[in-house]
């Protein structure tokens, strides 16, 4: 009985030894050092990658506004770019012509005639013309002798609008030449001078906007005798400013 009491001391001093001898785990100075330069190389990496992002971002936003701006200049030279109407005389006839021999030496003749004009306006633009009040002056030998009017309107894009127009034309104002009722007699050709203006605005889009006048000169025959009255020939020329 003895001998077993005498080795449990032994047997706890060599537990107590192991005990002692247990190693004791410590941090490794090499791996924080691994972690803190794997987090500090994280950084640099986001901020580049944040920069690419914002580069990106910034060379679709530039591309894309230099495609507007090649867009916009292409239209504004083609599409939005403001044309010229076209101002022209369709007919001129005559709805009635008197003649008047009268004993005045100073008016021997009197001549009054009513004329039709058909005018047309074609606007190739994309926005309306819109025009004011026009006038188409008639003259023989340098004086006016009739005034037509028309009222003020518009005409749509792509469209063309007819303006019928009526004048009086009072040729004895100015037809004092003994010559001149001679030729009535026996069949002359009377030269009459037109000269139309239109002044009238096309604003497309209300960006691209210009103030446009149409002037139409004419150049009209028109054979007056006793037994027969009618426009034998117009020739027109239209200029726009």
């Amino acid at each position: 009985m003895e001998k077993k009491e005498q080795t449990k001391p032994v047997a706890v001093a060599s537990a107590e030894k192991k005990e002692q001898t247990k190693p004791v785990a410590v941090s490794s100075p090499s791996a924080d050092a691994t972690d803190e330069a794997a987090a500090i190389g994280r950084l640099p990496a986001r901020r580049l990658r944040k920069r690419r992002c914002a580069l990106f971002c910034f060379l679709c936003w530039a591309a894309s506004a230099v495609m507007v701006g090649v867009v916009v200049l292409v239209l504004s030279f083609t599409l939005f770019k403001v044309k010229d109407p076209t101002l022209t005389m369709n007919s001129l006839v005559i709805e009635r012509i008197d003649l008047d021999f009268g004993t005045d030496r100073s008016r021997p003749l009197s001549i009054n005639a009513t004329l039709d004009a058909d005018i047309s306006i074609e606007n190739p633009n994309m926005a309306s013309f819109r025009f004011g009040n026009c006038t188409t002056d008639f003259y023989y030998s340098g004086e006016t002798v009739g005034v037509a009017y028309a009222p003020f309107g518009k005409v749509p894009a792509h469209r063309t609008v007819r303006l019928g127009v009526r004048v009086d034309v009072f040729v004895d104002r100015v037809a004092t030449q003994l010559n001149l009722t001679m030729g009535i007699l026996t069949g002359n050709q009377l030269r009459l001078r037109s000269y139309t203006d239109i002044r009238g605005r096309v604003s497309v889009l209300g960006v691209y906007k210009r103030d446009i006048e149409l002037m139409l000169n004419c150049s009209i025959a028109m054979e007056v005798s006793i037994a027969e009255q009618q426009i034998t020939g117009t020739d027109c020329l239209a200029t726009v400013k």
